[in-house]
């Protein structure tokens, strides 16, 4: 609650560049806490900064090709990159060293281009190869294995099915949940499988949407945006999935969005989107020839843009929003981080209630009751009817679908899918700590 009351006295996103970090990147991404920025290299290294110091905290030295990808686990103890040397390793922060150990290294036979945790176990990864394919990857003792997801083929027509090419992948994502996987695929449709059984059990399609090259949640997960190639950003309300069946039936649905982003004039295409914690704000990256631009829309009411950034001449190629804060990382084609915030101006007024800042002398006036001698009981009366009115602290209600949809959504402590995935946790706890290293122990 205190969080919400501060935020009401701030900019709700970004308006100013607040620091740039010379990083050579090509992507980045906060942890889930907004202390470090995880930074990708097209060399095949990867940078932690410390956004407390701006400096390199630790040295991601595996790779000998470009990174793809950039996850965090949930508790920022591990970082997962992906690259284009068709290996996927999973970095020890809490290590005594520099680079830090690799906990697990996976190889696949053809480049990755991209890899994620798993949101409440970081030993079961999503993995997309530029070959089209989507595997889950299980590094538990008990359900260890490589599981490859496909789209489920209709019965009806075999004659067409023969003829069809197999489906493949652009873009793929954990729900926040982690009960479920959403694919986009190159013709348009979005897939959604249950991460426990890995079965599909929805096929969305996305009219005029061409090739799905990307996918984001809010945070509650009852929103998801799509960046496809027609160049517009499309926000879609999800429905409530329901268990897997014995019969494998899934939903055939065709999503309708609720708002469309893009530029109309210039019709320029989107590298990367990012939602602000709340999920009311939605960040776009604009993948503009001349300028480093970021937009910013209200993605709740009527999806209107609030703001464009300008970053300037050095174009952008990664956009991520801080997981707490109205602040926004991108990247340039330069290899800088730039660190978006909203500057606090100084406000005398907030000292005393009456107090009214003037840009020159004025000439005061006195109000005709200002000075009256007002009867004590009068004033006790009107204090006491004033602290009796009810006061909205939660600046609004929330809508009844919205309530029921996040309650059907959040998971039970008998929920099978989320039974499954806290079997055998791993060791990413809260409360580890980063060892500081000095330069004769990292030699």
């Amino acid at each position: 609650m205190n969080k919400t009351v501060a935020n009401l006295f701030t900019s709700p996103y970004p308006t100013a560049i607040q620091t740039s970090l010379d990083s050579l990147a090509t992507l980045a991404r906060y942890d889930p806490s907004g202390r470090y920025v995880a930074a990708g290299r097209h060399d095949g290294l990867g940078v932690v900064w410390d956004l407390a110091t701006r400096g390199p905290v630790r040295w991601l030295e595996g790779h000998v090709k470009g990174i793809t990808s950039i996850d965090w686990s949930q508790n920022s103890r591990y970082v997962m990159t992906s690259s284009k040397d068709w290996n996927v390793i999973i970095w020890d922060l809490a290590s005594d060293s520099d680079p830090p150990r690799r906990r697990a290294t996976i190889r696949f036979d053809v480049p990755v281009v991209s890899a994620s945790f798993h949101p409440k176990n970081s030993q079961i990864v999503l993995v997309l190869l530029s070959s089209g394919e989507a595997y889950i990857v299980d590094l538990r003792r008990e359900y260890r294995g490589r599981y490859e997801l496909c789209e489920v083929q209709d019965d009806s027509d075999d004659e067409s099915q023969l003829g069809r090419s197999r489906t493949a992948f652009s873009a793929a994502r954990f729900d926040p949940s982690g009960k479920h996987v959403f694919l986009g695929t190159t013709l348009g449709y979005v897939l959604v499988f249950n991460t426990r059984t890995k079965t599909m059990v929805a096929r969305h399609k996305i009219s005029g949407a061409g090739i799905i090259r990307g996918l984001e949640f809010t945070a509650s997960g009852r929103r998801m945006i799509t960046n496809s190639s027609d160049r517009v950003l499309r926000q879609f309300s999800l429905p409530v999935y329901a268990a897997p069946t014995a019969d494998n039936e899934y939903i055939e649905q065709e999503l309708e969005p609720t708002h469309r982003f893009h530029d109309p004039i210039s019709k320029v295409g989107w590298h990367a989107m990012s939602y602000s914690p709340d999920g009311e704000w939605l960040a776009g990256g604009a993948a503009d020839d001349a300028s480093h631009k970021i937009y910013i829309w209200d993605s709740v009411r009527e999806g209107l843009l609030a703001s464009t950034l300008d970053g300037g001449r050095e174009l952008l190629t990664d956009v991520h929003w801080h997981p707490h804060q109205p602040s926004i990382a991108s990247v340039t084609n330069m290899g800088n981080i730039l660190i978006w915030h909203c500057p606090t101006e100084e406000r005398w007024g907030a000292f005393a209630g009456g107090f009214e800042e003037v840009d020159e002398n004025v000439e005061y006036e006195e109000r005709e009751d200002e000075f009256d001698i007002e009867d004590e009981a009068d004033i006790a009366r009107r204090k006491m009817l004033e602290e009796e009115e009810d006061v909205d602290i939660e600046g609004g209600t929330a809508d009844a679908a919205d309530v029921a949809a996040d309650h059907l959504r959040q998971p039970s402590e008998n929920d099978e899918d989320t039974l499954w995935a806290l079997d055998e946790p791993d060791d990413d706890v809260r409360g580890w700590k980063m060892k500081v290293l000095l330069e004769d122990e990292q030699d």
